[in-house]
C-alpha cells in the first residue's frame, strides 16, 4: 500500500535489490508512489518474494536478472527499463560483494572481483543511465559506500578501495553532469544489521557495537529512509555529497 507522494510519478532503477539495504530502498521508495525495476544476479527465490511484496504495495514493478559487473549487460538493462517503464528518474547503485582477507594473502581474483562487482558496476549503469537523465534534463543518483571506503578496515582493501572510489565517482559525476539536472551522491552506512552480518561472530558484533556511540547496529531501512531523502525533491540542492549513516561510528 503507497502511504505517501514524494516519488509519485518516479520511476527507480535499483541494482542488487532482492535482499538487505536495497530491497529495504525498493519498499520505502515503493511506498512513497515510486514505480521500480530491481535487479538480481539471477532470479532466485528471494527475488520473487521482494518482486511480490512490491506488487501488494500497488505500484508498477519488475525484475530484471541482470550482471551490474557486465558493461552489454547494464546497457541492455537501461534500455529494457526505458521501453518498460518509459523513464528512469532515480538510479540507486546498490550491488556489491566482500571477499575479505588480510592484503597480502588477498588473491588477484578476490581484488578484480570485488573492484568489478562493486566500483564498475557503478560506472556501468552511470554510463547506461546518464544519457536518458540527460534528455529528461534531471536525476537522482545514488550510490552505496560504506564507511570502510572512507577508513579503511583490516582484511578488506579491495573492499575499501572499491567504497572509496564510489566516492569519487560520485564527486565526478555531479560535476559532471549538475549543470543538466542530475544529481549524485552517496550513502556509506556503518554497521548495518542484514544477511551478511547475522552471520558473523557474537565476538565480532559485539566489537562493532562498542565502537559505536548510539551502542547498536543500524537497519536496511535507517539507511533506505536516507536514500529517500537524496531520490526525492527534498534534497533538490544537494549533490556530490557523502551522507555517513553509521550512529556515529568511529
Amino acid at each position: 500500500m503507497i502511504h505517501g507522494t514524494l516519488l509519485q510519478g518516479k520511476t527507480a532503477l535499483i541494482t542488487g535489490a532482492a535482499r538487505g539495504i536495497g530491497r529495504a530502498i525498493a519498499l520505502q521508495f515503493a511506498a512513497q508512489g515510486c514505480s521500480i525495476a530491481f535487479t538480481d544476479r539471477e532470479y532466485r527465490e528471494q527475488t520473487i518474494s521482494t518482486l511480490h511484496e512490491l506488487e501488494q504495495m500497488g505500484v508498477k514493478c519488475r525484475a530484471y536478472a541482470s550482471d551490474a559487473a557486465d558493461y552489454e549487460a547494464a546497457h541492455r538493462l537501461a534500455k529494457e527499463v526505458l521501453e518498460e517503464f518509459g523513464r528512469i528518474d532515480i538510479l540507486v547503485n546498490n550491488a556489491g560483494i566482500t571477499r575479505d582477507a588480510l592484503m597480502l594473502r588477498m588473491t588477484e581474483k578476490q581484488w578484480d572481483e570485488v573492484l568489478s562487482d562493486n566500483l564498475k558496476s557503478a560506472f556501468n549503469n552511470i554510463h547506461a543511465v546518464a544519457p536518458i537523465m540527460l534528455r529528461q534534463r534531471s536525476g537522482s543518483i545514488i550510490s552505496l559506500s560504506s564507511v570502510v571506503g572512507l577508513n579503511g578496515n583490516v582484511g578488506q582493501a579491495n573492499y575499501a578501495a572499491s567504497k572509496a572510489g564510489i566516492v569519487a565517482l560520485t564527486k565526478t559525476t555531479a560535476k559532471e553532469l549538475g549543470s543538466r539536472g542530475i544529481r549524485a551522491n552517496a550513502l556509506a552506512p556503518g554497521f548495518i544489521l542484514t544477511n551478511m552480518t547475522a552471520s558473523l561472530p557474537k565476538e565480532t558484533v559485539d566489537e562493532f557495537v562498542k565502537s559505536i556511540p548510539m551502542h547498536r547496529g543500524g537497519s536496511p531501512e535507517e539507511v533506505a529512509n536516507v536514500a529517500l531523502f537524496l531520490a526525492s525533491d527534498l534534497s533538490s540542492y544537494v549533490s556530490g555529497e557523502v551522507i555517513q549513516v553509521n550512529g556515529a561510528m568511529v
